[in-house]
């Protein structure tokens, strides 16, 4: 029996008892002595205290375990798992891509832009959520696809390549495109009549249909039941469409291809278009006997011999180097002697065709002997030669003067240019100095 029923039991006894008491004689005879009475009211406290004790010890065993839950629980790495995030993952930009905003808090967002030739896939923004997470998916970046536009015509197929695509066309159509119908008279870019230019097309059955198609470089021609491919002559192809040359000099067309040439004298560079002059003075590639001197030129080379002016009265020179005549001192009565040029130069310039100008070809600048202060002031200019107003002469700094090309120059030509700088210290001429400059135009821009 539970202490509660116990309890119970008692209390309804007592209760029982004192009704009976105060029933009359007959409830006398049955009353329960006084002292019985106050014996089980004293066991009853005793029953309720007990229990009370019981009660509060168990109440408190109870709290002092749910505090120790309660600090077990918070411990544990999940404890804040359900705490509103404030922040999102970090986000990289797409391949190909660039991302714009540094933020990964709620409420902010991060752009997405892609690089030329590529198109953004997914949200060009993306937002942080409250939940942690950023909306949308995953934003790429993919190459922008040559074939997606459509651009062959007439049932031609496209197939992709490296920033490029290409056409192959079905019968009966041909052009970069697929644009242009097989006709009886041959395009102004094929070539014909040359066996070696021509190849059978590759054909096969599909679909109960045959399908017939050329190699690169090739197009289809004649009628659907006897079609041949035909070389394209990509250098007049390229100089129709676009207007500009595949190759800097010549381009030679091949069965299928094209390959670019250079004029004599010339190499072609490793970018297969592109030509660079031959030094055939530098690689001893030149037939100048003793006594001369190689030039390289555009294409070429010349062997020259230049000679110092010749004698007359007190004036003579002396040849002190292969391109330098310097004057024998003066008598100190011959003033003529005094007024002639000091020194005589030679000068080789070799030129591309059509250089644009204007362009600073040569430069004069006086020196003086060491101890010795040099010229305040000169005076230059063209004293001589075959280029009548194809250049001018003028002063850069106090001591240097330029030869200016102020008109374009087409070749092949040999011009010839002579130029004059006087010295002046104090207003009182000093020294004239003569520079013979020989221009030798190459008949090629290049």
């Amino acid at each position: 029996m539970s202490p509660i029923v116990q309890c119970s039991c008692l209390l309804l006894l007592c209760l029982t008892a004192i009704d009976q008491c105060h029933g009359g004689a007959q409830g006398a005879q049955s009353c329960m002595d006084r002292h019985q009475m106050v014996g089980v009211l004293r066991q009853m406290e005793k029953f309720l205290k007990g229990q009370e004790v019981r009660f509060t010890e168990g109440l408190r065993i109870t709290k002092s375990k749910l505090a120790a839950l309660q600090n077990s629980v918070s411990k544990f790495p999940q404890a804040d798992q359900y705490m509103a995030p404030s922040t999102c993952p970090a986000l990289d930009a797409p391949a190909n891509g660039k991302k714009f905003g540094s933020k990964h808090l709620v409420g902010h967002e991060v752009h997405f832009t892609c690089n030329t030739g590529y198109h953004l896939v997914g949200l060009a923004t993306r937002l942080c959520q409250e939940n942690g997470s950023w909306s949308g998916v995953n934003t790429v970046c993919k190459d922008v696809s040559e074939c997606a536009s459509n651009p062959c015509q007439n049932g031609g197929t496209c197939v992709e390549g490296i920033n490029q695509y290409k056409c192959t066309c079905p019968q009966n159509w041909s052009g970069s495109h697929c644009q242009h119908q097989t006709q009886t008279a041959p395009p102004e870019w094929s070539v014909m009549n040359d066996p070696a230019f021509s190849r059978k097309p590759r054909c096969a059955k599909v679909d109960h249909a045959q399908h017939c198609s050329c190699d690169a470089g090739f197009h289809m021609s004649g009628t659907s039941d006897n079609s041949i491919c035909q070389d394209v002559n990509e250098c007049e192809v390229y100089k129709l469409d676009r207007g500009v040359k595949l190759c800097v000099h010549t381009c030679v067309n091949v069965p299928g291809s094209y390959h670019c040439s250079c004029p004599s004298g010339y190499k072609l560079l490793p970018d297969g278009r592109s030509c660079e002059d031959v030094d055939e003075c530098l690689s001893q590639q030149h037939n100048c006997t003793r006594g001369t001197t190689c030039i390289n030129t555009g294409g070429s080379f010349q062997c020259v011999n230049p000679e110092c002016p010749r004698s007359h009265g007190n004036i003579s020179y002396v040849k002190t180097s292969s391109f330098q005549c310097e004057r024998n001192p003066c008598p100190m009565e011959s003033r003529s002697c005094h007024l002639a040029p000091k020194t005589v130069s030679f000068h080789y310039l070799s030129l591309p065709s059509s250089l644009q100008t204007p362009a600073t070809l040569f430069r004069m600048a006086t020196a003086a002997a060491p101890g010795r202060p040099g010229p305040d002031s000169l005076r230059s200019g063209i004293v001589g030669g075959n280029a009548k107003g194809m250049f001018v002469m003028q002063r850069s700094d106090r001591q240097t003067g330029e030869l200016i090309l102020v008109q374009s120059l087409r070749g092949p030509q040999d011009v010839a240019v002579d130029v004059d700088m006087s010295e002046y210290t104090d207003r009182t001429f000093q020294a004239k100095h003569v520079a013979k400059v020989h221009v030798l135009v190459s008949p090629y821009e290049f």
